[in-house]
């Protein structure tokens, strides 16, 4: 869902929203003021945008620390999709203890003396998240109206919502109803990996839709899969540079993942799964294959995968021959380049994406955010145009594509993804007029000045305050990856 990237507590009884944290001192100290005005024994739960890279201390609160600020209440403080940090009131609350072992596709986080230490990494993260109360749906449906008018503001036309829960479902009907969007949200439905072989169909089957029901607004792209983990979980051919014990997991058995899959597609579904690492997506292709092999042909952009950061020349070849659509995310390097140097090395990180050899084979590649932040596109497009990144320097110079190639893959790559290529991606009659503008040309600036441009409404050269609720009639055509 397109939450708030902020640092932020918010109580299970409020949802209130507080100031971003620059330190682990600030952090918690959020957290204990959420404490304070939750009724006694709530969750107090952090937005998913937060990263210790922005604290001064650049790590993660420990399990003493959390404890320390909120003793009383459980505590989850999720950081994207595969990672959490929680208290000991929040692992006691999910029934996780010394003996609990970890589950397929996930690790809790252990000391050398067998005890946890706080931290949950892939599977794990659902497991405790599962026992916390979500906010519930006429505050997600009003924090859909805030954030989409964000994403609005800086030109994004359109969002790809990649892990949506049936709840999740429902606060956007809400807020679609309520006219709160202001971006066109394009679903994805979120099978986990949690579920048996036969839950997993049951979900499908009961489902009584198919990929494109909906409306221009709100409509249903397809179902979403996570083959593998984050910088922390990402299942390589190689052991981790910075723990030669761990290679990561998979978290799904690719004979019941191509069964689930091969169902969901003949019910007329698209399909995308994250897959990091190079033996996750290896992994996948594989699946995706015996899909294929199962159907017949597909149309484009049926079987996608996501992410696709770590690969080898056979893999991209497979893909490409395949007609397997892939997604890129240069937000991903951009936020935790540092992570992946610790923990993938220097020759791993500095070919993470690398969208030169993509597009030499002819692939069809889709630019978007992910959840990470940041969420503007012109940043995301100076980090394909330079592989810069925010804290780890310049990353595979060699992998940096042109300011036109990168502007095409955010516009009409994202377009065709949503199969909607023949109404967004690009100005021509009959086109949806989903406009954009910038102080400078991004085809003609220079390439450093695009890292902090933003749109904005201009009158004879000058910026002009835009008048309020015009936020989404200022964008370019586009979609774009949310998550």
């Amino acid at each position: 869902m397109c939450r708030p990237a902020l640092a932020a507590a918010i109580p299970a009884t409020t949802g209130r929203l507080r100031a971003v944290a620059r330190s682990v001192a600030e952090f918690t100290s959020m957290l204990a003021e959420a404490a304070k005005t939750a009724r006694p024994g709530a969750w107090i739960v952090t937005s998913i945008g937060w990263h210790e890279s922005n604290l001064s201390e650049d790590r993660v609160p420990t399990l003493a620390e959390l404890d320390a600020a909120v003793p009383d209440h459980p505590v989850l403080a999720r950081r994207g999709g595969h990672f959490a940090a929680v208290n000991s009131a929040a692992l006691q609350a999910a029934g996780v203890g010394p003996a609990t072992p970890d589950l397929p596709g996930g690790k809790i986080g252990r000391p050398a003396d067998g005890s946890r230490d706080g931290v949950l990494e892939g599977g794990a993260v659902y497991q405790v998240a599962a026992f916390a109360p979500g906010p519930g749906r006429a505050e997600l449906a009003a924090a859909l109206g805030t954030c989409s008018a964000a994403y609005a503001a800086l030109g994004t036309g359109t969002i790809r919502e990649a892990m949506a829960t049936l709840d999740d479902f429902l606060a956007y009907q809400d807020a679609w109803e309520r006219r709160l969007l202001n971006v066109r949200a394009r679903l994805m439905i979120r099978v986990g990996s949690e579920l048996s072989g036969d839950e997993a169909l049951g979900l499908i089957r009961g489902l009584g839709a198919r990929s494109g029901f909906g409306d221009d607004r709100l409509r249903i792209w397809g179902l979403k899969f996570v083959m593998d983990g984050g910088a922390d979980g990402a299942a390589l051919d190689q052991p981790y540079a910075s723990d030669p014990a761990n290679s990561g997991h998979l978290n799904w058995d690719p004979e019941v993942m191509t069964q689930v899959c091969t169902e969901a597609v003949r019910r007329g579904w698209r399909i995308g799964s994250h897959a990091a690492g190079d033996r996750a997506v290896r992994t996948l292709l594989d699946v995706y294959e015996a899909v294929l092999e199962a159907t017949g042909p597909l149309p484009p952009w049926t079987l996608v995968v996501e992410h696709a950061l770590l690969t080898d020349a056979v893999q991209r070849e497979r893909a490409v021959r395949d007609g397997f659509g892939i997604t890129v995310q240069h937000a991903l390097l951009w936020n935790i380049g540092s992570e992946f140097l610790v923990n993938w090395g220097p020759e791993r990180t500095r070919h993470v994406n690398p969208l030169d050899e993509w597009l030499a084979l002819g692939a069809e590649l889709a630019a978007g955010t992910d959840i990470v932040r940041p969420f503007n596109p012109m940043t995301n497009v100076w980090g394909m145009v330079t592989r810069g990144t925010k804290a780890a320097g310049i990353q595979g110079p060699e992998h940096a594509i042109d300011v036109a190639t990168a502007l095409r893959l955010y516009t009409q790559g994202t377009a065709e993804l949503l199969g909607e290529a023949d109404r967004l991606g690009r100005i021509a009659p009959g086109m949806l007029a989903d406009l954009v503008g910038y102080r400078l040309d991004p085809l003609t600036a220079d390439p450093d000045d695009l890292r902090d441009l933003t749109p904005g409404v201009y009158h004879r050269g000058r910026p002009a305050r835009p008048r309020p609720g015009r936020a989404a009639g200022a964008m370019r055509a586009r979609g774009l990856t949310s998550r």
